[in-house]
């Protein structure tokens, strides 16, 4: 499920003695209060208005196309539910998946749309909260995605087969990043009673475990485009460019 579990509408149970996650929901309307919405809303524009000049010079008529279809995929695979645990499931998040194939400035566009027209079409999360699930997964989990597949890159050989890998590893701690966005978010303008230890524990661990779908998915996916357009890939162009440089 690559990074991919979206937020996060919660229940107690009976007896309110712990929680109980579906986690294919983005976060509800009321859940974080107002103020706390606004502000996250406030930097994810500013966000997104950086992502959108930052494309300009990393998109061009070869790689446009896939950005495209790149944010098509992760619409459609963000239908698709995975079991993790007891009633709990989790999807597809896409965020290092989208960040290594056309770039994190890119990504955050691409998963920005796909978040509106779940917003609008499915009201698959709040509008007032719809600030904070772009926060959370199109800038969150797609730089910090982006940063840990840089890292892992760093260390690993230099073959493609080092990309899927880097990139599966990035996949699956960007779903954690996400959830503890979330926590965040929880802590400042709850409008709620869980306490910040119990829901932190439980957005984590649960997260963990969903990441390790989206890692699986990220891992395959960025294999196969880089088995037929590795020159479209964004994660691996600077690898070609150093390689062709040397050979030089």
């Amino acid at each position: 499920m690559g990074n991919t579990c979206e937020f996060y509408r919660k229940f107690a149970d009976a007896n309110h003695s712990h929680l109980s996650y579906n986690l294919p929901m983005h976060i509800p309307d009321g859940f974080i209060d107002l103020p706390t919405s606004a502000a996250f809303a406030a930097i994810a524009a500013a966000g997104v208005a950086v992502s959108i000049r930052g494309s300009k010079s990393a998109l061009d008529e070869k790689t446009a196309p896939l950005a495209g279809l790149t944010a098509t995929f992760i619409f459609a695979v963000q239908m698709l539910n995975f079991p993790v645990a007891a009633g709990t499931s989790g999807h597809l998040l896409g965020a290092a998946l989208a960040a290594v194939l056309i770039g994190p400035y890119a990504a955050t566009l691409a998963i920005t749309i796909v978040l509106i027209l779940q917003a609008l079409l499915f009201a698959d999360g709040g509008l007032s909260a719809l600030g904070l699930s772009i926060f959370n997964m199109s800038l969150l989990a797609v730089w910090f995605g982006y940063g840990v597949f840089l890292l892992i890159k760093k260390v690993m050989p230099k073959k493609k087969i080092s990309i899927s890998i880097a990139a599966a590893i990035a996949a699956l701690l960007s779903v954690p990043a996400a959830a503890a966005g979330f926590v965040l978010q929880y802590a400042i303008g709850a409008n709620a009673t869980f306490s910040v230890s119990a829901v932190f524990t439980a957005m984590i661990s649960t997260h963990l475990l969903i990441g390790i779908g989206e890692a699986l998915i990220t891992f395959f996916a960025v294999g196969a485009v880089l088995a037929s357009r590795s020159d479209l890939v964004y994660g691996y162009k600077n690898e070609t460019s150093k390689l062709e440089i040397r050979s030089n």
